[in-house]
């Protein structure tokens, strides 16, 4: 190859590595902080980063895997609906209590969780970001399998439950609810959350 050819061969988009994945990551939260998780798209973010948009989909897979890694987000939504839907109908909300309070309990995790709710607590742009990818991304399909009248909106009131739980237990430190052991907890939350997602 002539050393104009190789010199093209270096021109162009950035190849793979630790430092592309980073480049990536501060694009996509560039992006999604400006357009929000529904209108923000792989195409630019690849475009922003200075890679090919095949890149993306080889690091990341989705979209909603890349917003997960960009916003450091510890629950992946979708093994949270597998979760929730798996089993009897019946005993979705011992499911979901258990598998709600068995992350929050984890110190790692719930840091990570806890971080992320301030934020938004006190940032109006991540709200947004969360609102929209937990509507997208767990609302809607969540609600897609329940047949029961007004889905979405006992979907979301499931997620007041836990967001409240979160904020009185870890943040707020209300007592006696900030030392119950999980296993108190975990049936009283149930019958709530059996509630909203099983009862017509």
């Amino acid at each position: 190859m002539s050393d104009e050819g190789k010199q093209r061969k270096r021109v162009g988009r950035r190849p793979g590595g630790e430092d592309t994945r980073g480049a990536v990551l501060e694009a996509a939260r560039a992006e999604f902080g400006a357009r929000g998780y529904q209108k923000a798209s792989m195409r630019a973010i690849a475009r922003a980063a200075g890679v090919d948009a095949a890149l993306l989909h080889h690091y990341f897979g989705t979209k909603d895997r890349l917003f997960l890694a960009a916003l450091d987000f510890p629950v992946d939504p979708r093994a949270v609906v597998e979760h929730v839907l798996a089993g009897e109908r019946a005993r979705v909300g011992e499911r979901v209590a258990a598998f709600v309070l068995g992350l929050w309990e984890q110190p790692a995790v719930r840091d990570r969780l806890l971080a992320l709710l301030r934020t938004a607590a006190a940032s109006e742009e991540v709200a947004a970001l969360v609102r929209g990818f937990m509507a997208t991304e767990l609302v809607n399909r969540l609600a897609g399998e329940l047949d029961l009248e007004n889905p979405e909106l006992r979907v979301e009131l499931v997620l007041s439950q836990i967001v409240g739980l979160a904020m009185a237990r870890y943040v707020i430190q209300v007592e006696p609810l900030a030392s119950a052991p999980a296993d108190q907890l975990a049936p009283l939350l149930a019958r709530t959350v059996q509630g909203y997602l099983a009862e017509p």
